[in-house]
């Protein structure tokens, strides 16, 4: 039986149990009888403690996984899946209106090609937008500080804080995750989409 090691770029308990639920669900589809080993890695993600545009989620999710990969090849051991992941803003004009988003995004590499996968989004109440957006409040801090609560984004987070609990930080992750291994484990239409277009 093949074990596909997987490595995600980061030790927090949502991000990794996020791998670990979206690992449970496309083994099968990766190969028959596989089984996954998921291990979190801290890694830097070279953008800002909150990101506030989709391109900034984008870059942290890709470099999260690209430096652990880096770090992995020279320290050890190597993994099949590298897995950087991102939760942040992404800020929009609607009707002249201001509407911030938060999202969770994922980036999946095999090592030599990488996919995207979000969550899809949930709007900030504008007090907490201004907060992090106007004052640079950290979104963590911030959605603590809102909620009159501490240690949030360790457990439902701001997800789970503006859904009341519907939608969980975890959650949001798993979603990203499975979406950005799509390529992995529906290559045959990924490559036929490719032929078709080229």
């Amino acid at each position: 039986m093949k074990t596909w090691r997987i490595a995600v770029g980061s030790r927090r308990g949502p991000k990794l149990n996020a791998v670990k639920d979206a690992a449970l669900a496309i083994a099968p589809l990766l190969s028959e009888g596989a089984a996954l080993d998921v291990a979190g890695y801290e890694v830097e993600s070279g953008v800002s403690h909150t990101p506030t545009s989709r391109e900034e989620l984008m870059q942290g999710a890709r470099q999260r996984a690209e430096v652990l990969r880096e770090n992995l090849l020279t320290a050890g051991p190597a993994a099949d899946f590298y897995i950087g992941l991102e939760g942040g803003l992404d800020v929009a004009t609607d009707n002249g209106v201001r509407r911030v988003f938060l999202e969770s995004w994922a980036y999946v590499s095999d090592g030599g090609r990488g996919h995207f996968g979000c969550s899809g989004s949930i709007e900030l109440p504008e007090a907490l937008a201004e907060e992090v957006l106007s004052r640079g409040t950290e979104l963590g801090v911030a959605i603590d500080k809102f909620a009159g609560m501490v240690g949030i984004r360790d457990g439902q987070g701001a997800w789970g804080v503006l859904s009341r609990d519907l939608i969980s930080r975890q959650e949001s992750f798993r979603l990203a995750v499975v979406a950005a291994f799509a390529p992995y484990y529906n290559a045959k239409m990924y490559r036929a989409s490719a032929a078709a277009g080229g």
